[in-house]
C-alpha cells in the first residue's frame, strides 16, 4: 500500500516547490509519521535555500533523510514534530521529534524518532534541533561557574546557548545584538543585554552566534586576556576577515570552532548522539523558551516563507511551520 505525502524542496537558487512523495507502509522496526509542525533554522537553511553550500561541504552538510545534493534539487531541514500514525505499537499515538526536512508525513526507523517527554509541547519541541547545537557549544566552550559570559547574537542559537549558560551558579551573561528588541528576549531568559557599543568587555567566554564578521570581530574584542571565542555560526560559502594581529597573540586568545555535527570532544565518553538530542528535548520543556517562536506560517507557503526569511533584512527568530 502507498499513500502520498508533500514535501518541500529547493529547485534552484532561492527558488523553492511543494512537491508530491510517494510513501510505502512502514515495514518491521519503522514507524508513519504524519508531522504537525517544523522549525526552520534561519542561517543554515537560507544558506542553502540561497546555494552558498561549499562544493567541498556537500557531503557533510546533508541532513538525516535528505534527498537530491547540493546546491540544487534538494529536500532540506532537521527539525520535524509529529504523531505516530502507523508502526510500533509502543509509539503509535505518541508525539515525536524526528531530524526530518520539511514534509507532510514520512517512514523512518523507528530509531530516529525521539517520544517528547511528558511537559513538552508539540509546539515548543521544534526547538530541540537548535537546543541540542546549544547544549553541544557548552561542552565545547567548558564554561565554569562564575564565569563572566557573552553572546554575540541574540538569534534562537545564540539565546539557548545564554539560556543554557545563565544557569551555572555565579555567571554574569551578557546577550548582544545589534536589534534593540532582542532585549525582552534576554530579560526573559535570565540574561543582561547590551548593544555591540555598549558590551562589557574582559569577558572569560564569548560565544559567537550572529552569522556575520563583524560579529565576530565584536567577540574577538570582548575577551579577557586568555580567554576563548567560541564560533558557532556558519558562513556556508562567505570569505570572513578576521584581524588576528594587534593585541591577539599578547592577549593569548583561544579561537575554538563547535559543530553539532559531532558529539564534543569533553562529553563523548558519556554522551551519544542520540542522548545528546533526548537531552536537549528535555530542557525544551521550559515554558520561557516560548519567547524564541515568533512567527508561524501554513506548509503549504513554505516556498515563498523561505524567500521571505532569505532576504538580506532577516532578523526573526524561530519560525514555525504548522500542518493541517
Amino acid at each position: 500500500m502507498t499513500r502520498e505525502a508533500r514535501a518541500f524542496w529547493i529547485t534552484g537558487t532561492k527558488t523553492a516547490e511543494i512537491r508530491a512523495e510517494s510513501l510505502a507502509s512502514p515495514k518491521a522496526g519503522e514507524v508513519l509519521v504524519e508531522a504537525r509542525y517544523s522549525g526552520i533554522s534561519r542561517g543554515t537553511e537560507a544558506l542553502v535555500f540561497e546555494g552558498r553550500v561549499p562544493e567541498s561541504e556537500y557531503q557533510r552538510m546533508r541532513c538525516p533523510f535528505q534527498s537530491g545534493e547540493f546546491p540544487a534539487p534538494v529536500k532540506y531541514g532537521y527539525s520535524s514534530v509529529g504523531r505516530v500514525a502507523e508502526g510500533s505499537s509502543v509509539l503509535e499515538g505518541r508525539w515525536v521529534f524526528c531530524l526530518h526536512p520539511h514534509q507532510t508525513a514520512y517512514v523512518v526507523p523507528e530509531s530516529a524518532v525521539f517520544p517528547l517527554p511528558d511537559g513538552l509541547p508539540p509546539e515548543r519541541a521544534v526547538l530541540a534541533a537548535n537546543m541540542e547545537t546549544a547544549v553541544n557549544a557548552l561542552w565545547d566552550g567548558l564554561p565554569r561557574p562564575g564565569d563572566r559570559i557573552t553572546v554575540v547574537g541574540a538569534g534562537v542559537l545564540g539565546s539557548l546557548s545564554a539560556y543554557l549558560a545563565r544557569r551555572l551558579a555565579g555567571t554574569d551573561v551578557e546577550l548582544v545584538d545589534v536589534l534593540d528588541t532582542r532585549s525582552d528576549v534576554a530579560a526573559t531568559l535570565g540574561a543582561h543585554f547590551a548593544s555591540p557599543d555598549e558590551a562589557a568587555k574582559d569577558r572569560d567566554l564569548i560565544v559567537h552566534a550572529s552569522g556575520t564578521p563583524e560579529g565576530l570581530r565584536t567577540a574577538l574584542d570582548l575577551a579577557a586576556p586568555e580567554g576563548t571565542v567560541l564560533e558557532l555560526s556558519w558562513y556556508g560559502d562567505q570569505q570572513v576577515l578576521v584581524e588576528l594581529g594587534r593585541a591577539f597573540h599578547v592577549r593569548r586568545l583561544t579561537l575554538r570552532s563547535s559543530q553539532v555535527g559531532q558529539v564534543s570532544p569533553n562529553a563523548r565518553p558519556r554522551w551519544t548522539r542520540a542522548s545528546r538530542l533526548a537531552f536537549a528535548l528535555e530542557l525544551c520543556r521550559d515554558p520561557t523558551l516560548d519567547v524564541l517562536i515568533d512567527a508561524e506560517t501554513e506548509f503549504d507557503a513554505l516556498p515563498e516563507t523561505m524567500a521571505r526569511l532569505s532576504a538580506p533584512a532577516r532578523g526573526g527568530l524561530c519560525h514555525r511551520v504548522r500542518y493541517a
